[in-house]
């Protein structure tokens, strides 16, 4: 965060070239956020701030949340999730008190971002996108910046556990019920089908989240 406060200005020259200091947060005022789809979390023990002598205040606060997020799993391996970050400020009007503005551009988050995506997990961050509106509340109006995030599942560990084994299953399916075995040998066979199969399904049904409106294709045929 940074912000400007024209009253904590100072000469350096005056005060033995300090052109800057370092200040518990508390100290002096700092714009209060929220972010809005914020489950819980854990903030950090960094409560100081940077002030500079023409009064540019710097507030950086690293800190680790879980957010709410609709999820679409019908293309389930082969996903691409969307999730918003939003923060704003419900304590001052964006029309006379407080207006948030990005100081990076989305280009710049992207590239910032993807620095700090070390870990090569189930999810690949694709697109960073930013936008900066009003929102209206109680007969107020209220500055508020969405971080649109765009995640692409990477499907090769769900392709070989899970779509692999059930294309050998039902290829064996065909291959049995159209072979010259006898009718008791295919019985015996479809018996074992419906066992694997039904293992598959409570693999699927463990992996996949609860939250969405519609089943993934692969769990409907």
């Amino acid at each position: 965060q940074e912000w400007k406060n024209t009253f904590a200005t100072w000469d350096p020259q005056d005060f033995c070239n300090i052109s800057k200091i370092i200040l518990p947060t508390d100290t002096y005022w700092s714009p209060p956020i929220f972010i809005l789809e914020r489950v819980n979390g854990q903030n950090s023990n960094l409560d100081y701030m940077v002030v500079m002598h023409n009064g540019s205040f710097n507030s950086t606060q690293p800190f680790q949340v879980t957010l709410t997020c609709s999820l679409m799993i019908v293309k389930f391996p082969f996903d691409t999730q969307t999730c918003n970050l939003s923060i704003a400020s419900f304590l001052y009007p964006a029309v006379t008190d407080l207006v948030m503005k990005t100081r990076r551009t989305p280009a710049e988050m992207m590239k910032n971002s993807q620095s700090y995506f070390l870990t090569d997990g189930e999810w690949k961050f694709t697109n960073l996108s930013i936008i900066e509106y009003i929102e209206e509340l109680d007969d107020g109006e209220f500055s508020v910046v969405t971080y649109v995030i765009s995640m692409e599942r990477r499907p090769t560990l769900y392709v070989l556990n899970l779509i692999l084994p059930t294309c050998a299953l039902y290829l064996l399916d065909m291959a049995v019920l159209f072979g010259p075995s006898s009718l008791e040998e295919k019985i015996n066979f479809q018996i074992a089908i419906i066992l694997g199969s039904s293992m598959l399904a409570v693999i699927l049904n463990n992996i996949l989240p609860t939250s969405s409106n519609k089943p993934p294709i692969i769990g409907t045929h």
